[in-house]
């Protein structure tokens, strides 16, 4: 990827719009848990994520928004998440810091321009940084070789998931 084209960077409230409509290509009309199924769904997932985001970006030590914007245009075209939460210690994590991996999002016009690793390497630094050794996420099958390029694993762990959708 030629790096002139592109700016990582902290996310910052002027790239609400934009961080909105890169996560509605995870959330809206796909055959995901967390989906949304009607254009009621999509609403209200969009005003939570608005608010979180006001309420996180910048001012929350756990919580990583990374933006790419594209330099020419100023439009951001890639985003993602890195969250740190606390669990219990063990012997491959004994501080208990867990880091996760949040909607990663490459608009489709950009996708195989390393926009991804970019963004990954920023948030993995960012982890690292904070004493973070373990570091989750949940992939497609399409992007599940960048993950293993950066040392990714799957596990033979079953995930299970309850979710209760509040109305």
């Amino acid at each position: 990827m030629d790096d002139s084209l592109f700016t990582v960077r902290n996310a910052t409230a002027d790239d609400i719009v934009w961080l909105i409509e890169l996560r509605a290509l995870l959330l809206d009309g796909t055959s995901a848990s967390y989906s949304s199924r009607s254009p009621e769904d999509s609403a209200r997932w969009r005003t939570a994520y608005k608010q979180w985001l006001r309420a996180h970006l910048g001012v929350h030590d756990g919580v990583q928004v990374l933006a790419a914007e594209h330099r020419a245009s100023g439009q951001v075209v890639a985003c993602a998440t890195g969250i740190i939460d606390l669990r219990a210690p063990t012997f491959a994590n004994p501080n208990g810091l867990c880091g996760w991996v949040q909607s990663m999002v490459v608009a489709p016009h950009w996708r195989t321009h390393g926009i991804a690793m970019r963004l990954m390497d920023g948030l993995l630094r960012w982890f690292g940084n904070r004493d973070v050794a373990t570091v989750v996420l949940q992939t497609t099958e399409d992007a599940s070789r960048l993950y293993e390029r950066l040392g990714f694993r799957p596990t033979d762990e079953c995930l299970l998931i309850r979710q209760e959708v509040s109305v």
